[in-house]
């Protein structure tokens, strides 16, 4: 029996793939709102619920995954902790559908948002002051 060995070939995943298995895998965290685009200037805006991707940029650095991730997360959570989970879950997910590394995956929190505001921005809706203190 003669066996054949086919020469391994080329295979190249747009950026726009990687794109949109990370974003998936953002909108999977708990205490993420959404993505957000990038500006420059501190202004954000909450990009509609159609997947486009402008919240997440992906680089080539040799053979490994650059990502940098623009998110909104709920106000109330721990930034930190949500971060934190956002980088090992989209770095799990890339890594399994790619099977190449990803050497960084940076969060960037672009804003918080407020999903029930309190009447006069504090809990139970009375004003704070020093007094209401005690």
């Amino acid at each position: 029996m003669e066996t054949y060995r086919i020469p391994p070939g080329r295979i190249e995943v747009s950026p726009q793939v990687v794109a949109a298995i990370a974003e998936e895998a953002v909108l999977q965290c708990y205490g993420i709102v959404g993505l957000a685009s990038r500006h420059r200037s501190g202004v954000w805006t909450q990009l509609p619920e159609v997947r486009g991707h402008s919240g997440v940029v992906v680089r080539m650095e040799g053979e490994q995954v650059l990502l940098d991730l623009y998110v909104i997360i709920e106000y109330g959570t721990r930034i930190c902790e949500v971060a934190r989970n956002v980088m090992s879950t989209v770095k799990f997910a890339v890594e399994q559908a790619l099977g190449i590394p990803v050497g960084q995956v940076n969060v960037n929190v672009q804003g918080i948002h407020l999903s029930n505001p309190q009447p006069s921005g504090t809990p139970g809706g009375r004003p704070w002051n020093e007094e209401s203190r005690t």
